[in-house]
């Protein structure tokens, strides 16, 4: 049986009717081509119907690159495989780069790692083009040193220093209406488990949503009420079981992830409590289980695709230089409310 012929870059602009040199402009990602829109469509459509395949040595060595982006994690691979959120973040930014010929590693970089054997040697050994680092430390050097370095990084969570470019939700205005939520209820006895140890940005910000709604409701901060949790729903149920074990234990809970917030619930079920008529629950990012739980998980929805998704245009746009429009980008969040909260009753 002959093999079936492998399509060329003649046959793509055949059929997008360009010419072969508009095929290449497009496919390799040239900058200032002055290419149309409706020309680039065109043109990406077509490989894309052919199952066009670029020759991706041949097009590394002239253009000096590699085509991959690094997504780095500082999380451990067992701590990756309970995110749920993760899998959306990587599904937005896969399908940004793949239109621009480009792929995605997914990097575990696990916290506390030695420098080298973490992030920076992707790029010095030129491993990848540039690096999105999830989940960034408030103090992190490495990539204070990458950045001076000229090393392309989007930062995907708040940064610490103005100038690097980072994305995320709007993590402190997120949890602060969570809180709202469960003090609008008449709840005051509100306790917090983050969703990663509190040397997160992330974790950092939502615990300061927590306190802002506490201190505008006049209601005093109990450091006794906030525990860490660490990524995976096992996390949180020592902390929930401190929280019951507490003389006066709280009436509702935030939880700062809905995976971590699996733990907590167990937990509450454990104690042969129910939701929301013993205690309040409340989680952060409307991963799709939430909706099947029973009670459905009210949450705080983000924009999870989306952030994947804008973190690697931003990082092709730094590789290609092209100039940012925003280079701290913040995207809303949602409350969603479902059942397991409800009003306290005394």
């Amino acid at each position: 049986m002959a093999r079936k012929r492998r399509p060329t870059m003649e046959d793509v602009a055949k059929k997008a009717g360009v010419s072969r040199t508009t095929v290449s402009f497009v496919l390799n990602g040239i900058p200032n081509a002055n290419i149309p829109a409706a020309t680039r469509q065109r043109v990406l459509q077509a490989a894309r119907e052919l199952d066009y395949i670029p020759n991706v040595q041949a097009l590394n060595l002239a253009k000096g690159r590699t085509m991959l982006i690094a997504l780095v994690l500082r999380q451990t691979p067992e701590q990756m495989s309970a995110d749920a959120f993760l899998g959306e973040v990587v599904r937005g930014s896969t399908h940004m780069l793949e239109v621009q010929g480009y792929h995605l590693l997914v990097h575990a970089a696990r916290p506390g790692a030695p420098f080298r054997s973490t992030y920076g040697q992707l790029v010095r050994t030129r491993k990848v083009d540039g690096l999105i680092i999830a989940s960034p430390l408030i103090n992190d050097p490495e990539v204070e040193v990458l950045h001076e370095e000229g090393t392309p990084i989007v930062l995907h969570g708040a940064p610490y220093t103005a100038d690097i470019a980072s994305v995320d939700v709007d993590n402190i205005q997120g949890a602060y209406t969570a809180v709202r939520h469960l003090i609008d209820l008449g709840h005051r006895r509100i306790g917090h488990i983050s969703n990663a140890p509190l040397s997160y940005t992330s974790s950092r910000d939502r615990l300061a949503g927590y306190r802002q709604a506490l201190a505008e409701a006049g209601i005093a901060f109990d450091p006794a009420l906030v525990h860490e949790g660490a990524f995976t729903d096992g996390s949180s149920v020592e902390p929930m079981h401190r929280l019951l074990d507490l003389a006066e234990p709280p009436t509702a809970v935030f939880i700062g992830s809905d995976v971590v917030a699996l733990g907590a619930l167990d937990a509450i079920h454990s104690r042969g409590l129910r939701i929301p008529d013993d205690i309040s629950v409340i989680g952060f990012d409307d991963v799709a289980l939430g909706r099947y739980l029973r009670p459905k998980l009210t949450t705080v929805r983000l924009p999870a695709y989306d952030l994947g998704r804008k973190a690697s245009e931003m990082i092709l746009s730094i590789i290609n230089g092209d100039p940012l429009d925003t280079v701290q980008v913040r995207l809303p969040t949602q409350l969603v409310v479902r059942d397991s909260t409800a009003p306290y009753v005394l």
